[in-house]
């Protein structure tokens, strides 16, 4: 009699259904390592952005401004619009690009190439797909430049952002040059800057581009909404309104938003990193975004 050298057609099948079913189990599980080494190296990111801010502070007396417009007539004007990232070049390893920056023109100059130069500490690592520049129109679909994005948005306050001159709530706003000493809710309980992902709200790291609209990113919820544009000045802050959101026809672009599961990294102005879940209620939220507003928050509130 001989021996069987090989498998039969359903042994075959057998194995393979085992197979699929195993993949089936660990794909997932893959996934989630995949995506909590990615939210981790998000956090180690905003840490030490978080670092670059106050390494700023130290040199200068106070955060930089969420965004530098000149003064004049048009209150809503934006220019020449570099926010904060900008001026937290030197402090990240980016000394070189700093000096090519020109603060007194405008971030859309033809001589300010250095707004097309992509930063990865900038990038958020679970923020998919994200181009080395992108197209930055006006209302009325014009192109006026082109700048590298952002993952990140500082905190405005609970306020909208395009209110002008706004209500200078948060830690950032237009030429704001706060303190730590001005921040009297406590530096453990305020919100400095978190996620906000370019795939979610379109933004670049350059700041306030004068006249440009914020767009709904390829991943936002509301992208065909006409509605999902906003203002300038929410190029580089955000309101502390909510986290994750998707239901507004706006697109959320104004809030915190991540591509993690359940929630967002924040750094806070004590220089920790804290991950709030998208569940958090929104006056606890709203609180964490003010730096003087009274409000007594404690940790176990989110």
């Amino acid at each position: 009699m001989k021996k069987r050298t090989g498998m039969t057609l359903i042994e075959l099948l057998v194995v393979l259904a085992i197979m699929v079913v195993l993949l089936g189990i660990l794909l997932p599980a893959v996934q989630k390592v995949r995506e909590a080494s990615r939210r981790s190296q998000c956090a180690h990111q905003l840490a030490q952005i978080s670092l670059a801010c106050h390494t700023y502070h130290d040199n200068t007396g106070s955060f930089p401004p969420g965004y530098m417009a000149f003064s004049g007539i048009d209150a809503t004007a934006t220019t020449p619009g570099w926010g904060w990232a900008s001026f937290l070049l030197p402090y990240v390893e980016q000394e070189v690009l700093y000096r090519q920056v020109i603060f007194a023109r405008p971030i859309e100059d033809p001589l300010n190439v250095a707004r097309l130069t992509a930063i990865s500490i900038f990038l958020c690592p679970s923020d998919p797909n994200v181009p080395a520049a992108f197209p930055i129109t006006n209302v009325a679909g014009r192109l006026i430049t082109e700048a590298a994005p952002i993952s990140y948005a500082a905190c405005l306050g609970s306020g909208e952002p395009d209110e002008s001159p706004g209500p200078k709530e948060g830690v950032f706003y237009r030429n704001s040059k706060v303190r730590l000493t001005d921040i009297t809710d406590g530096t453990s309980t305020t919100i400095m800057i978190g996620d906000r992902a370019w795939s979610h709200a379109m933004a670049p790291w350059s700041g306030a581009v004068n006249g440009g609209i914020v767009r709904a990113g390829p991943l936002n919820a509301q992208r065909s909404s006409p509605a999902a544009v906003d203002p300038a000045p929410n190029f580089p802050c955000v309101e502390s309104n909510s986290i994750n959101g998707t239901a507004c026809s706006d697109g959320s672009l104004d809030q915190f938003f991540s591509q993690h599961l359940g929630g967002v990294n924040m750094a806070f102005a004590d220089g920790g990193v804290r991950f709030l879940h998208q569940q958090i209620s929104r006056a606890v939220l709203a609180a964490l975004g003010t730096r003087a507003g009274g409000e007594v928050v404690d940790e176990t509130d989110y």
